[in-house]
């Protein structure tokens, strides 16, 4: 047994005493590194993992303030991703279904990034609020897609803010940023003031139960604060005022949960999809210490088939890239300690990383073409979770024999001929 020093439950308080993985010292996972930094020093900080014995929320030992995180440049761009736009597409035609969503409400997305969701309830006629706290991405929101947009964290204060300016939301989003804040009390207490009182929140994130039983370990970083439950959610919301009255399974990033919240005196029905969900966490022993327990050997076994693959096919002269730069990715090769000796170098399609340098390892980034160009045996895919995309934009590999490796749960090496 662990026990993080002077770590309490950013939730309950309670002292933090289980472990759940130790990926001993990384840098921060998107703080890419330019050409002029690239030779220069670069702190690496703990990267540890604990479970709550309360209240079951799993969260990062804690370093930094979320300033420090989401900085200015914040180089993630979410619409640089096909598919996480059809995602978003998609979620806009069903809430706006569902809960009739109309040109009288408003809707507001936490975390907004580049505009990426709100476009497409703004092209349906629907006013729209963003509120990011990164100032880059914030700025394309605005310039390129005409969305409103607030450069704040969102917390109590914020939402306090604009109730006072006479706004309430009928619809918030928080897809992928319930993970990401430190003091969750205070986010979801946001949602509560915010909400209309017959409003709806929904809020996205990996499921913790996927990370457990499929390795998921790189999902592991230090912008991630929680690694998240319903389990642990219904317990957090419900402490601040809100009421989880449905969720359903989507398959991004891995395995997630879209959470359905509202205030608690709504009137909301609850979905089929809560007993559900609350039967497969108890299946699993979400309440219990013996799955987080579990789950270190899992990732040290890992890293040990990773580095057994990756230095046979070197041993053979064969020339390996990667495919992306994302925040996963990072913690991935940190980890594992897969640095320019295995890997040449990776490419992704975000022009604001190309010409960047990964942090820790320092690999290159460079464009898609750079692939044609080198013609390398294999490519590791470090967004694993986009593997469909990535094999059909990197087809062209098959033209020289071409393989790619698939990292997680455990290395793979997908064939040509199973393309």
């Amino acid at each position: 047994m662990t026990i993080a020093a002077n770590q309490l439950c950013r939730h309950c308080a309670t002292p933090l005493k289980i472990s759940v993985a130790d990926l001993g010292c990384t840098p921060i996972s998107n703080n890419y590194l330019s050409a002029a930094h690239v030779d220069g020093p670069e702190p690496f900080y703990p990267l540890r993992t604990f479970v709550c014995g309360k209240c079951r929320l799993v969260q990062l030992q804690n370093f930094f303030r979320s300033d420090d995180l989401f900085r200015e440049d914040y180089a993630y761009f979410s619409s640089y991703s096909t598919s996480w736009l059809t995602h978003a597409d998609n979620y806009t035609a069903a809430m706006t279904k569902r809960f009739a969503i109309d040109r009288s409400h408003l809707v507001v997305e936490i975390a907004s990034n580049d505009g990426y969701l709100l476009q497409y309830f703004h092209k349906a006629g629907i006013p729209v609020l963003g509120i990011e706290p990164s100032a880059s991405v914030a700025k394309v929101a605005v310039a390129e897609r005409n969305i409103p947009t607030i450069v704040k964290f969102f917390g109590a204060e914020t939402a306090n803010e604009l109730v006072a300016e006479g706004k309430r939301a009928q619809l918030m989003a928080a897809n992928n940023v319930l993970a990401h804040v430190p003091d969750i009390n205070d986010f979801v207490r946001g949602f509560t003031i915010l909400l209309a009182d017959d409003g709806v929140a929904t809020f996205e994130f990996p499921h913790v139960a996927n990370m457990l039983q499929k390795n998921q370990f790189d999902t592991i970083y230090h912008e991630h604060f929680s690694y998240l439950s319903l389990l642990a959610c219904e317990r957090i919301f419900d402490s601040q005022g809100l009421r989880v009255f449905d969720v359903e399974q989507l398959t991004t990033h891995g395995g997630s949960l879209r959470l359905f919240a509202c205030r608690k005196e709504a009137t909301r029905e609850e979905g089929p999809g809560l007993a559900k969900i609350r039967k497969l966490e108890a299946d699993l022993g979400l309440d219990t210490d013996a799955p987080y327990q579990a789950f270190a050997e899992k990732v040290r076994e890992t890293k040990r088939a990773l580095l057994s693959l990756l230095i046979d096919l070197k041993r053979q002269g064969k020339i390996i890239a990667a495919y992306g730069a994302p925040a996963k990715g990072n913690t991935l090769l940190n980890y594992c300690g897969v640095g320019a000796d295995m890997i040449d170098f990776t490419v992704d399609m975000s022009p604001h990383k190309q010409g960047m340098f990964l942090p820790g390892t320092r690999l290159p980034i460079l464009a898609p073409k750079a692939i044609e160009d080198a013609k390398p045996d294999y490519l590791v895919i470090l967004p694993w979770n986009l593997e469909d995309e990535i094999v059909a934009q990197m087809a062209v590999i098959r033209e020289w024999g071409g393989k790619f490796i698939v990292p997680i749960p455990v290395p793979r090496i997908v064939q040509a001929e199973q393309l």
